[in-house]
């Protein structure tokens, strides 16, 4: 038998954007432990907004399990939030009552800002830096400093010796700005991965002593890019059937649903979301091929697959929940008939 360090990690009940906790209790397996042999595990509410302290007992349910690099025997243990009975979900627990869908892949581009004494990493103490430019997939000292690219690359690693299917990293269009991708089938678990990836960057930075800043605009109306989680997206329909016609009718279902995906698509969005900076205005959908200006962008792909294949989402933002968000694409998505299309394919 050995003794794993398991960290059970869950969202905390503060709004509008969930923090990540996180807690390590030991148990002996014989080898690294299945889902189903992971026990509920229960935590002071009262701390973390999701209880009174009269009766502050809230539960942790795991639902999914990754082996932890930094750690020798180590677990990351993402849990759902349930009421004191371990069956209940708590107001808290997003993750319980979204769509899901096995079908569906989802592709999610997180940016955020390395800060540091209060500012980007790499800014001066006063003033900014040259502006946008050399430093989107910037290469040099001058461009993306001496330990950002230390840190992305100790977290890719991270990513995958735990098993998260992590796709790519890039320097981002402003300066100190980074991103990372993951793809995932079906919205539960593309979104449990994104949870997941976050963690492992906000526990790495700590011995950095650097932060991760989430927020879309932390720079305010100025002329620096804020940061996104654009969302790429396909059904099994989108991918093996399509069509010009569907298309058409599943862009304009995006639209009349306009205001349900701002709703979810991250806070302050009204501030990233301008029509400038690569953006489309938050209030306004549009759609175009290759358009980075647009709320959707249509690969080229997509259009000489005969409309087949995915679109990207671009409008929700770096602090946006993965879990609201996918289940939002989905319910729309789910409003569009696809009968008719097949029977012209």
């Amino acid at each position: 038998m050995t003794k794993y360090k398991l960290e059970y990690i869950w969202l905390d009940g503060y709004t509008p954007v969930p923090n990540l906790r996180g807690k390590t209790q030991i148990k002996e397996f014989e080898s690294f432990p299945t889902l189903e042999q992971l026990p509920l595990w229960g935590f002071d509410g009262s701390s973390t907004q999701q209880a009174e302290g009269r009766s502050s007992d809230c539960v942790l349910k795991p639902v999914a399990v990754y082996p932890d690099p930094a750690r020798t025997n180590g677990a990351l243990v993402m849990c759902e939030v349930m009421m004191p009975d371990g069956v209940t979900p708590h107001a808290t627990n997003a993750r319980a009552t979204i769509l899901d869908d096995p079908d569906a892949w989802f592709g999610f581009e997180q940016e955020y800002f390395f800060y540091k004494d209060g500012r980007p990493l790499g800014f001066p103490e006063n003033g900014f830096p040259a502006p946008q430019g050399p430093y989107y997939t910037g290469v040099g000292y001058k461009n993306v400093g001496d330990v950002a690219r230390e840190i992305v690359e100790e977290h890719l690693d991270l990513c995958l010796e735990a098993g998260i299917n992590h796709e790519g990293i890039n320097a981002e269009v402003a300066k100190g700005q980074w991103e990372f991708q993951v793809f995932g089938k079906g919205s539960k678990k593309a979104a449990d991965e994104v949870w997941m990836a976050r963690y492992l960057l906000l526990r790495l930075t700590e011995k950095y002593g650097v932060d991760i800043e989430f927020h879309c605009k932390p720079l305010g109306d100025t002329d620096w890019n804020g940061s996104g989680m654009h969302c790429n997206f396909s059904t099994k329909f989108m991918r093996e059937v399509g069509g010009k016609e569907y298309f058409e009718a599943l862009m304009a279902q995006f639209d009349a649903n306009l205001d349900a995906h701002i709703a979810v698509y991250g806070p302050d969005n009204h501030m990233r979301l301008t029509g400038k900076h690569e953006t489309a205005p938050w209030n306004k959908f549009s759609y175009g091929v290759a358009d980075r200006g647009a709320s959707i962008r249509v690969p080229h792909s997509f259009v000489k697959n005969d409309y087949k294949g995915y679109l990207e989402d671009r409008r929700p933002n770096s602090q946006g929940d993965p879990y609201a968000i996918a289940s939002q694409v989905l319910k729309t998505i789910s409003e569009v008939p696809t009968e008719k299309a097949a029977a012209a394919a």
